[in-house]
C-alpha cells in the first residue's frame, strides 16, 4: 500500500475542496493511505508543507493540490513558476515523489472549477511513480 501526504491550498479553496475531493476518490480506488492533509494559505506556500510531509519516513509521495487563476497582473504566472520550482526541488532533496496537481496559471475561476479533476490525475501520477521507482 502506497501512503500518501496531501498538500491543498486554501486560496480558491471553492476549486481547491472539490479538487481534494477527487483525489480522496482516486486515493480510495488505488488502496493508498493518506497519513495526513496540510492546509497551506496558497499554492506559492506549498513547497515548505510538501517539504515536512517528504521529511517523514512513512510517507512514500506527497500529492500538493492548489488552483492558480489569472488576475489584473501576472502573479499567476509568478506564483505558478515559484511552487513549480519549489516542488520539484523537495521531490529531488528528498528523493520522495512530490505530484503537481496545481491547476493554472492563465485560466479564470470557470476554467478552474472545469478541471478539479488534477486532483485525482496528481495522486494516479504519485502513486505511478512510487511504484516504478
Amino acid at each position: 500500500m502506497v501512503t500518501l501526504g496531501f498538500v491543498v491550498a486554501q486560496f480558491n479553496r471553492s476549486v481547491t475542496e472539490e479538487m481534494a475531493e477527487t483525489a480522496r476518490d482516486a486515493a480510495a480506488e488505488r488502496d493508498a493511505e493518506i497519513a495526513e492533509t496540510l492546509r497551506v494559505p496558497g499554492a506559492y506556500d506549498s513547497p515548505l508543507a510538501a517539504d515536512r510531509l517528504a521529511r517523514r519516513e512513512a510517507i512514500d509521495a506527497v500529492v500538493v493540490i492548489g488552483a492558480i487563476v489569472t488576475g489584473d497582473t501576472d502573479h499567476d504566472r509568478v506564483i505558478a513558476q515559484s511552487a513549480a520550482d519549489g516542488l520539484t526541488e523537495v521531490s529531488l532533496k528528498r528523493d520522495t515523489p512530490v505530484a503537481f496537481g496545481v491547476s493554472g496559471p492563465g485560466m479564470s475561476g470557470a476554467e478552474a472549477r472545469e478541471r478539479v479533476v488534477k486532483g485525482a490525475e496528481a495522486v494516479d501520477a504519485a502513486i505511478d511513480l512510487v511504484e516504478e521507482l
